[in-house]
């Protein structure tokens, strides 16, 4: 695996290469991180991933200056995941500048995860918009867990012409059905025990809607009131179109339940199709 951190070097690195299918993380890589790398080989000649904790999709009281980085570790895991090029800027490679030219999502970033963190997809779009410019990928690839990031890069680049090819992949679960996620090394054992509950409520509302229940708000509200007795602090349960995030109608058949909810100190996001 050839390791790139100048932009300059990369581009020259990836002149002569066929069909690259890119994956940019944040790094502290998981077994959800290794199976988008081993989807992307099959998509493509050359796979390329990138691993920069980027400033601009943190909002000021969360947790990038404590993201947990690991980088031999992670370039350990991703050779051995037979990724053949790793671009690994710094700020002062990929922002040498400060940044004043920013992608503006349209209404899309203001809702769900947006609403409670406002600024953090300009930020995810500016980012990965600059990666791409960067790497020039036909195909990149993205985890389904984060579902509304997924949507607003996709039309992202639909909307921007640009000739990528937008994958999602789907997420990856521990045993007991906990969405993996490099957050997920905040929780406390007994935070670890209890984190499950999110999936399996989201689970109980897609059964639920799949038995014939429409009334989404009554299954949003019941299991955010069952969080909330077992500590939880929820921002949203949400049944959603799957077209666009638009709340779901009674004859709406193509869903997602979407959540996203604090346990201790550490915020969990979680969906799953209906």
């Amino acid at each position: 695996m050839h390791i790139h951190s100048r932009i300059a070097d990369l581009r020259a690195a990836l002149a002569d290469r066929r069909r690259i299918v890119f994956v940019p993380t944040m790094g502290n890589l998981h077994a959800g991180h290794i199976s988008l790398m081993e989807q992307a080989r099959r998509h493509g000649d050359t796979v390329v991933a990138s691993i920069f904790v980027n400033r601009l999709q943190f909002g000021p009281n969360e947790d990038f200056d404590t993201y947990p980085r690991t980088f031999q570790a992670d370039c350990d895991k991703l050779a051995a995941a037979g990724v053949d090029v790793l671009f690994a800027p710094s700020e002062a490679d990929l922002y040498p500048e400060p940044q004043e030219y920013f992608v503006e999502p349209p209404s899309i970033q203001n809702i769900l995860d947006g609403e409670f963190r406002p600024g953090h997809f300009r930020g995810v779009a500016t980012v990965v918009s600059k990666l791409f410019n960067c790497v020039q990928p036909q195909v990149a690839i993205f985890g389904k867990k984060d579902y509304q990031q997924l949507m607003v890069l996709r039309n992202m680049s639909r909307q921007m012409a640009l000739p990528i090819e937008i994958v999602g992949g789907e997420t990856v679960r521990a045993d007991d059905g906990l969405a993996l996620s490099s957050r997920n090394g905040y929780l406390s054992a007994a935070e670890r025990a209890e984190a499950p509950r999110l999936q399996r409520l989201l689970a109980g509302i897609r059964a639920a809607i799949v038995g014939g229940n429409r009334d989404f708000a009554a299954l949003e509200n019941a299991a955010i009131a069952e969080l909330t007795v077992n500590g939880w602090k929820t921002d949203y349960v949400s049944v959603r179109r799957q077209a666009d995030l638009a709340p779901a109608g009674s004859a709406d058949n193509a869903l997602v339940v979407l959540a996203a909810s604090r346990l201790g100190n550490t915020r969990l996001i979680d969906n799953i199709e209906v």
